[in-house]
């Protein structure tokens, strides 16, 4: 197991993060940013979780590393606790899961 950048006891603000990069290799590194930061995912370009301000700075140089020249977008949003309980999500379960 990966040791994470963050100390999960740590109380941070929540945070998601969502990525449209056309380059493989690009994608992978955010995805391994992501998690090693201990965020989680929750679609295939979205991950979720919760940073100290100082681990979200970390992160955002990590990812701008990872998409370097390359066409797409990362957005990192930190959100407040409120945002979230207040959320309407639809999902659906694809049949046979």
């Amino acid at each position: 197991m990966p040791k994470l950048l963050q100390d999960p006891q740590k109380a941070g603000k929540p945070t998601l993060v969502l990525y449209d990069l056309r380059d493989d290799n690009r994608r992978t590194r955010v995805m391994n940013a992501c998690k090693d930061y201990g965020l989680a995912r929750w679609q295939y370009s979205a991950y979720h979780g919760r940073l100290t301000g100082a681990a979200r700075r970390e992160l955002e140089t990590r990812l701008e590393k990872a998409m370097g020249s390359s066409p797409g977008l990362i957005a990192i949003l930190q959100m407040e606790q409120w945002q979230l309980d207040n959320a309407t999500l639809i999902s659906q379960e694809a049949e046979g899961d």
